[in-house]
This record gives C-alpha cells, sequence and structure tokens, in this order.
C-alpha cells in the first residue's frame, strides 16, 4: 500500500490515511482514539497506512478532542420564529433527552439561519472540544454536512431514511413516502378527486421524496395534483399558501407537510366559511398531540418523533464509545385517520368559499 503524500517533507494528512485504508476520515479518529465499533481487522488496516504514510494524530488536538464534555448538539436551520410554533422539535428533543439524561448527557441547541452559518458552527465547536457529537437535521440533496463532521473527527448521525452507504449513519423510518401514499388513498377512498399539497422547502429530501409519493398515488389513479404550493414552514406560509388554494375553483381534500400547517389550515378554512372536513378535507404530518387536541381532531401521518429521536441519540452515545445498544426504529410513516377528512363535498369544491 502505497499512497503519495505529495510535496517532499510535507506532513501527511488525516484524509490521506483515509484514502489509503479505504475508511472515513472519522474512522481513522476512532481507531487511534479507541472509540466507536470498529472490526480489528479495519483498524489494523487503518494503523498500517498511517504508519507507512508516516502519520500520527496531532497530541494537542487529540488530548482536546479525548476530554469529554458529555455534551451532544443539535443544529437546526430555520427561522426562530418557525422553530417556536412548530412542536416537532419538542417532541424530537423529548426523544432525544430521554436517552442523554439518564446518562449524564446534555443537549446544545443551536439555531442557524443558513449553511454557511452552520458549517461554520460545526468548525468552532470541534475546534474548541465544546461537544462530543452532534445531530443533524433535515437532510439535503448534495449534502455536505456529513462529509464536514467525519472531516472534523465529529461524530454525528443524520436523521432520515436508513441508507448503509452514507458517510454518517442515518436514523429514521424506511420508506418515508409510504404515510403520503396511504393519505391520497384514503382520500381517493372518500370520492375526493381535486387533491391539493402544501409541501416544505423544496431543497429537502424529505419533501421530494413525499411530493413524488403524492404525484405517484393521484398519477395511479389518473389524476393530477390540483395543485403543490412549498413553503418555508411558517405560518404565514401556510395561511397564503391556504387562502390562495381556496380562493377560486378550489380543491375538495388538503394535505399539509407537517401538523402545525394543517392547523393553520383548517384555521383558514374556517375563518372562510368552509366547515372542515364537510366542504373541505384536512391531512397533516407528524402525528403531534396537537393533531388529538383541535375540533375536528386532525387525520395525520405517525413517523414516530419521538422514537426516531431517542434512537438517534443511542445511535450517537455509540459512536461517541458510551456502552449503548444501538436499537434502531423500525416500520414505516403510517396514517392516523381522525375526523378532519370525510366524503368530497357532491358539487366537487368547485365553488368558492361559503359566506360566513
Amino acid at each position: 500500500m502505497s499512497v503519495s503524500t505529495g510535496r517532499p517533507g510535507r506532513r501527511p494528512t488525516i484524509k490521506e490515511v483515509a484514502a489509503a485504508a479505504g475508511v472515513s476520515t472519522a474512522a481513522v479518529s476512532q481507531a487511534f482514539n479507541n472509540k466507536g465499533r470498529l472490526s480489528e481487522t479495519t483498524r489494523r488496516r487503518i494503523l498500517d497506512a498511517a504508519l507507512e504514510l508516516g502519520w500520527s494524530p496531532n497530541a494537542p488536538a487529540a488530548a482536546l478532542r479525548n476530554a469529554r464534555t458529555r455534551s451532544l448538539a443539535l443544529v437546526v436551520r430555520r427561522p426562530t420564529d418557525v422553530l417556536g410554533s412548530d412542536p416537532h422539535f419538542s417532541e424530537l428533543i423529548t426523544g432525544i433527552e430521554g436517552e442523554l439524561a439518564p446518562r449524564g448527557y446534555g443537549l446544545l441547541l443551536h439555531l442557524v439561519s443558513g449553511h454557511r452559518e452552520e458549517y461554520a458552527l460545526y468548525e468552532r465547536l470541534a475546534a474548541e472540544g465544546r461537544v462530543d457529537g452532534a445531530v443533524l437535521t433535515d437532510a439535503r440533496d448534495d449534502d455536505a454536512r456529513p462529509a464536514l463532521l467525519a472531516r472534523l473527527g465529529l461524530p454525528a448521525v443524520l436523521l432520515g431514511a436508513p441508507d448503509g452507504t452514507a458517510v454518517v449513519p442515518r436514523v429514521g423510518l424506511r420508506d418515508q413516502g409510504a404515510g403520503i401514499t396511504e393519505a391520497v388513498a384514503h382520500l381517493l377512498s372518500l370520492g375526493h378527486r381535486r387533491v391539493a399539497y402544501v409541501s416544505g422547502p423544496p431543497e429537502l429530501q424529505h419533501t421530494r421524496v413525499r411530493r413524488t409519493a403524492f404525484e405517484q398515488a393521484l398519477r395511479e389513479a389518473g389524476l393530477r395534483p390540483f395543485a403543490v404550493l412549498p413553503t418555508d414552514f411558517s405560518e404565514r406560509h401556510a395561511v397564503g399558501a391556504t387562502e390562495a388554494l381556496l380562493a377560486a375553483e378550489r380543491p375538495t381534500a388538503l394535505v399539509y407537510a407537517n401538523d402545525s400547517m394543517a392547523v393553520c389550515g383548517i384555521g383558514t378554512a374556517q375563518r372562510a366559511g368552509l366547515a372542515v372536513p364537510r366542504d373541505v378535507s384536512v391531512v397533516g404530518y407528524d402525528n403531534l398531540p396537537l393533531g388529538s387536541w383541535l375540533h375536528p381532531r386532525l387525520t395525520t401521518v405517525d413517523q414516530q418523533v419521538q422514537r426516531v429521536g431517542a434512537a438517534a441519540a443511542r445511535t450517537l452515545l455509540a459512536l461517541c464509545g458510551e456502552p449503548v445498544e444501538e436499537t434502531g426504529v423500525t416500520g414505516r410513516p403510517r396514517l392516523v385517520v381522525r375526523e378532519s377528512t370525510g366524503p368530497a363535498p357532491p358539487d366537487g369544491g368547485a365553488t368558492g368559499a361559503a359566506a360566513g
């Protein structure tokens, strides 16, 4: 095994060791720090590659990394007002904290507004040794965060459908489009043919997966979406999208990307003089407790938010060297039928909002 390190006299890098051994930089760090769950064969291959290249960890940096903080980071790239109004993250944090607190770990929540700020935050957290690992939310296409954290040697998990080829472990339910497929089938069985979808930001992987499932389910029934309107998950966008859909020739059913927006949708329809589900049916996504407190109670998709948070925490703790059993989550998103969906109106919802 021989890898050129470039200029004579230049100190080899951890990335070159990882490339020579055919592993990630995080695995190299685990091999030298005796963390993680590397096989002895993999560990020996890494050590041999490092020896041949003449690489060894920087002692002060290694000492800093090995000083346990017993803190994990959760970085959320959302506007502050959106986070404050979305109970999804409360449920997620409850699941994470349920695993961390009994083991003496704490969770540091950071809000960022964009990808540059998020990347800079991870760089700073790693350089200052402030956390032992990070939970990544909202998987994106061409997501640079897993590779960045691997380069920084910071253990991480990404919330999303499991993927054995991913740079960092992914924790979540499989078949992420299944709940939307069930929701469309449910609405079709009730006679709905004019179904609209109020989605999340298009750059998120789960937005793309769910939209694809929505469109495919309608296409298989010989239909097209009445409309698909992307939003930033905010109340303002949810209300605006609903008002636009109900303004003229309206759909008979509305599917929302989360429960918070669905609640806004129900309120907007009711203020327009429409009854839910008599005039328009509404479906949410997340199965948060607030959905069962409404009148009518919200039909929604259960994606086991707390259980996923707990599983992500266990996986991350194991990556940090804690003796934790990495039990994941099983199953797939499932539709929970309640009172906000009913038969399509006899007139097909072709007219505008009713008088108050």
